[in-house]
């Protein structure tokens, strides 16, 4: 036996094994290490492979680096998706000790709790919850079933059950609910999805805990119901800034941090959360996410920052205050530096952790003289609204990471992800995470495994391909808009919505090139069938803008035979995008709604849900500000929605044409939001494609599209 090792299994990480590679878990011995240094150890002995590690965690991460650097395997996030292993577990020819540089590593945003998981169940999450231990993540966010808590929190204060339900928003909605953002829509939560979300919360927190994570429970931040002021007439309490272009029966009301009752309200929270889920003394409060704060004197939000913690701790005396950094970033013009310091100075040192939020974009450590010596997280977001679009700058994350570690400050503890939904990327998150630990693997080598175990062995061109993504294409931060045009709200330039013109960052051939290197590739694994259906579908959208253009010079000309044929190519672009996403679980509409409808116990519930989950992923609430925010390349979504928006406005822009008349957008503006109101209702019956084979498709249409391309190289 190793030197500094225990001979017991660790229990967690064989359960862990057991459930993602049941055929060869019994292969494996996991030891603790008595090691004080975070690190693992892997080798071989006989016919076993010894994973060892001074943790559950640290264990579960070189359990991970075996799959990913000798079995060429990828666990997906996704429950959907299979662990694919060799039928012969590779032996170790030299034993590897890897130790981690990073002490904590987050995960999770508000927002990922509506974009991607206000439909998840057990399956889904214990699954998440597995990938997240074999990356290391040490601090997951744990927001789920709050509301519970809150029902009993302010019943308890005096207000019906009627009026705390109706206060809160639709499942899918909760997170800006959370946040401060919106109260009320497509409200009142029913009663079973509160209860389903306790028991579900109290199973996430279980595992999490096992696998020696410490889950980041919510505190309570001011957000109060407005019918608190009947029962605290007195109470400091004021509605907030607007915010998303919602009404103003929508707006939240904000109860002064300074005002007694604060406390009070913290402390009926944080005990009642405690006894119902535990406590990791970590807790997350974020009072002022994209609105105004009451006030910008620097004393004042001081006081309030002061207060936010005091409360805290008199209930939980080892509280530590979770703080996303989001703030400075989104509202420069009122958090000056002076308001920032003055925020962060209030708290004791070492009891507020800030996480900096969008590092890839905006380092705020560099701009705040490290947080004024608070504790904080270097993070990348990395993706907004789940959009599915091939974008995070990766050599600019990793020296950004490397400099961080370099001059960050002893205040930097550790590295993490705030990624509004999961979107198509999810090796950039692995990348950031494994950057958590000295595994002596070079950006190079790093992209090269990477392309081996997304085909299962190594291939030349697929190694190329990755190359080229990687130093070529995957080169722009995360931003709002970026999924390609066919998403977007039909119009004659630009995109409409987001911004002026999709910007990719990249060449349109060199995306091409990549798609045909991949093709060339002869491999069955489900990761490979992923990635020629995901590049794939981004290959004919970008060529979709092309053929938009197209169509916009023709009408300018007065060409209607041009606009015919430039018409007909993005309807069959539409077409072809919806049949190649078919072929692929994670390009599903059908699987949403699907999800969605399995929390109702009646038609009548089914439908409120399915609504809640259509609405979110399209007009998103009740103004143009966020419709197709949170857009998604997925067959059913193009089908149903795009397509439609995108024929219409072909139709309109014709009939035009052929009368003589300018194209009147603000009436087609206005068709087009009732088509959309219509949509996002589950009174709108919707049908979904068939699934074909994911290689096969998308050879035929590379085969089909290959002159157009060649034509434009």
């Amino acid at each position: 036996m190793a030197a500094g090792c225990r001979s017991e299994d660790d229990a967690a990480v064989r359960a862990l094994a057991r459930r993602i590679i049941p055929e060869h878990e019994k292969q494996f011995r996991f030891e603790r290490l008595t090691d004080t240094t975070e690190c693992f150890e892997l080798e071989s002995r006989g016919s076993k492979i010894v994973v060892r590690g001074n943790s559950s965690a640290s264990i579960a991460v070189g359990l991970n680096h075996y799959l990913k650097n000798y079995c060429l395997t990828t666990v997906s996030w996704h429950a959907c998706n299979p662990v694919e292993m060799p039928a012969v577990l590779p032996r170790i020819d030299e034993k590897v000790r890897v130790e981690s540089r990073a002490r904590e590593r987050f995960f999770l945003n508000y927002c990922t709790f509506g974009y991607t998981m206000p439909w998840w169940g057990w399956t889904e999450w214990e699954r998440f919850i597995d990938w997240m231990a074999l990356q290391g993540v040490t601090m997951p966010l744990a927001i789920t079933g709050q509301e519970a808590v809150w029902q009993r929190v302010w019943t308890r204060l005096g207000l019906s059950d009627e009026e705390v339900r109706a206060y809160f928003t639709g499942p899918a909605h909760l997170p800006w609910h959370r946040m401060s953002n919106i109260d009320r829509w497509q409200g009142p939560l029913p009663e079973e999805w509160i209860d389903g979300q306790l028991a579900l919360q109290q199973r996430i927190l279980a595992r999490e805990r096992e696998l020696g994570m410490k889950p980041v429970l919510p505190a309570f931040a001011g957000h109060v119901p407005q019918e608190l002021k009947r029962l605290h007439p007195d109470a400091r309490i004021t509605r907030v800034s607007y915010w998303g272009g919602f009404d103003d029966r929508y707006r939240c009301s904000f109860l002064d941090p300074m005002d007694p009752l604060f406390a009070v309200i913290q402390r009926e929270f944080l005990t009642e959360q405690t006894r119902l889920f535990g406590t990791g003394h970590i807790y997350g409060a974020d009072p002022f996410n994209e609105i105004d704060a009451p006030t910008w004197d620097p004393e004042t939000l001081a006081g309030m920052s002061r207060h936010i913690y005091e409360s805290m701790a008199e209930v939980d005396p080892e509280a530590v205050w979770l703080q996303m950094g989001w703030l400075f970033y989104a509202d420069p013009t009122h958090w000056t530096a002076e308001n920032i310091r003055a925020f962060l100075g209030a708290v004791p040192q070492d009891r507020l952790l800030m996480l900096d939020y969008f590092c890839e974009f905006t380092e705020i450590w560099k701009q705040t003289e490290k947080f004024h010596g608070q504790p904080y997280l270097w993070c990348y977001l990395g993706n907004f609204g789940g959009n599915t679009m091939l974008s995070g700058n990766f050599h600019t994350v990793s020296a950004r990471m490397e400099d961080a570690f370099a001059h960050g400050g002893d205040n930097l503890r550790g590295v993490g992800s705030t990624l509004e939904g999961f979107g198509v990327n999810q090796f950039m998150y692995e990348f950031v995470l494994d950057k958590a630990w000295n595994t002596g693997i070079a950006d190079d080598e790093w992209i090269a495994r990477l392309a081996d175990r997304r085909t299962g062995f190594r291939d030349p061109a697929a190694r190329t391909g990755w190359r080229t993504l990687c130093d070529s294409v995957y080169t722009l931060p995360a931003q709002t808009g970026q999924s390609p045009l066919t998403n977007a709200h039909p119009a004659l330039e630009g995109n409409w919505h987001w911004t002026t013109k999709p910007t990719t960052g990249y060449r349109f051939p060199t995306l091409w090139r990549v798609w045909e290197e991949l093709l060339a590739v002869d491999s069955e694994r489900d990761t490979y069938r992923f990635d020629v259906v995901n590049i794939g579908r981004q290959v004919l959208g970008d060529h979709f803008l092309i053929e938009r253009d197209r169509f916009a010079a023709a009408y300018a000309q007065h060409d209607r035979k041009a606009m015919d044929a430039a018409a007909r190519r993005m309807t069959g672009l539409l077409a072809d995008i919806n049949l190649l996403t078919a072929c692929h679980p994670e390009f599903s509409l059908e699987r949403w709604i699907a999800a969605a409808r399995g929390f109702g116990s009646d038609n009548a519930s089914k439908d409120y849900y399915e609504t809640n989950a259509r609405m979110l992923i399209s007009v998103w609430g009740d103004s143009y500000h966020l419709t197709d925010y949170a857009s998604r390349t997925w067959s059913g979504m193009i089908s149903t929605y795009y397509a439609p928006r995108w024929r219409l406005f072909i139709e309109r822009v014709m009939e035009a044409a052929r009368t003589g008349r300018m194209f009147d957008h603000e009436a087609f503006d206005r068709e087009i939001r009732d088509f959309e109101c219509r949509w996002a209702d589950a009174s709108h019956p919707l049908t979904f494609p068939e699934a074909g084979d994911a290689v096969r498709t998308a050879r035929e249409l590379a085969s089909k599209y290959k002159p157009l391309f060649d034509a434009e190289r």
